[in-house]
C-alpha cells in the first residue's frame, strides 16, 4: 500500500508540475524574439556609428587628401594640434557660444516652461507650445538662411524695428562684437522649445498633492518652488543640462550659413572649423585628429556633469 501510494503521489506531482522542459524553451523564444527587434537597431549602430567611428581613428594616423593614397604619419596629426594656434581660438570662441546657448536653454527653457503651465485657457496654452516648438522641427539650415535676411544691416527687419525706437543699425552679421550674438539667439530661438517640452513634461509628473500641501503650510510661491519643484525636477534639468552642453558644442549650421565663422574666428565653431580643414584644405587626416580629440573633450565634459550630479539631483 506504501508503495502503490507513493508512485500515485509521484505521478500527481508530475501531473500537476507538468513538462519540465517547456519553460527552457519559452525562453529561448523570448531572447529570439528580442534579438530580431534589436538587430535593426545594432545594424543601424554598426554601418553609421562604430564603423565611421573606427574609420575616423585610423585615418587620424594618415595624410590623406581624398585623391592620392594616404601616408602613415603616426602620431604627427596629433603633434599638430599642440602647434596650432588657431584651434585653441576655435575652442575658444566654441566654448562661448556653447556656454550662453546652454544657460539660455536651461534656465529661460525653465522660466517658460512654468509660465506655459500655469493657469490659462487650454487653447491659449495649445498655441504657445506649438509656438515654441515649431522651430525644432524646422531645419537648422532654413532657419539661419532665414535669420540671415531678418539680420541684415541694411534690409533686415530686426533693425527696421530698432531703427522705430531710434537705436542704430547694428551689423548683427559683420562685427566681431555681434556675430556671436546673432549665431546664440538663433541657435537658442530654435532649439529652446524642445527644453520646454522636457520641462512640462516633467512638471506633469510632479504630484499636485505636494503642491497643495505646501499651500496649505503656507508656503509662498518661490519656496514651493524652490523647496518641492526644483528637487523634483532635477533629474530633468540634469538631462537638458547634458544633452544641450553635447549640443551646444556641436553647432554648425548657424555660423556656417550666418556668418561663415567669422569675421575672422568670432564665430567659428570645432565642428566648422574640422569641416574647413577636410573639405577646404583637403587634409583629412588632421581633421580627423581633431573629431578624435573633440570626440574626447565631450566625454569628459559629460563624465564630470555625472559626477557633479550626485550632489545635487534627487531621484
Amino acid at each position: 500500500m506504501t508503495t502503490s501510494s507513493t508512485l500515485r503521489s509521484g505521478a500527481g506531482d508530475r501531473a500537476v508540475a507538468g513538462p519540465g522542459p517547456r519553460a527552457p524553451r519559452r525562453r529561448r523564444g523570448d531572447g529570439a524574439a528580442a534579438l530580431a527587434f534589436l538587430t535593426p537597431s545594432i545594424i543601424t549602430f554598426l554601418v553609421f556609428v562604430l564603423a565611421p567611428t573606427v574609420g575616423v581613428l585610423v585615418l587620424s594616423f594618415y595624410n590623406w587628401n581624398l585623391l592620392s593614397d594616404g601616408t602613415f604619419v603616426g602620431l604627427d596629426n596629433f603633434t599638430r594640434l599642440l602647434h596650432d594656434g588657431r584651434l585653441l581660438g576655435v575652442y575658444g570662441s566654441t566654448t562661448y557660444l556653447a556656454l550662453v546657448i546652454l544657460t539660455v536653454n536651461v534656465v529661460a527653457g525653465l522660466l517658460l516652461a512654468v509660465l506655459l503651465e500655469t493657469r490659462m485657457p487650454r487653447w491659449l496654452r495649445a498655441f504657445f507650445r506649438l509656438s515654441f516648438l515649431f522651430p525644432f522641427v524646422v531645419s537648422a539650415s532654413a532657419v539661419a538662411l532665414i535669420w540671415r535676411f531678418l539680420l541684415n544691416k541694411d534690409l533686415g527687419l530686426v533693425n527696421y524695428l530698432l531703427g522705430l525706437v531710434h537705436v542704430d543699425r547694428i551689423d548683427w552679421l559683420g562685427s566681431s562684437a555681434f556675430a556671436p550674438v546673432s549665431v546664440i539667439i538663433v541657435n537658442s530661438w530654435k532649439t529652446i522649445g524642445f527644453s520646454i517640452l522636457v520641462y512640462i513634461a516633467g512638471l506633469q509628473s510632479i504630484p499636485d498633492e505636494l503642491r497643495e500641501a505646501a499651500i496649505v503650510d503656507g508656503a509662498g510661491a518661490w519656496t514651493r518652488f524652490w523647496r518641492i519643484t526644483f528637487p523634483l525636477l532635477s533629474p530633468t534639468v540634469f538631462f537638458l543640462v547634458v544633452i544641450n552642453t553635447i549640443n551646444s558644442f556641436q553647432i554648425f549650421a548657424e555660423p556656417r550659413v550666418l556668418t561663415q565663422g567669422g569675421p575672422g574666428d568670432s564665430s567659428r565653431t570645432i565642428v566648422e572649423y574640422l569641416y574647413d580643414r577636410a573639405f577646404g584644405d583637403f587634409d583629412l587626416g588632421y581633421a580627423s585628429a581633431i573629431g578624435i580629440t573633440f570626440a574626447l573633450v565631450l566625454v569628459v565634459l559629460t563624465a564630470v556633469q555625472f559626477w557633479f550630479s550626485r550632489r545635487w539631483t534627487q531621484g
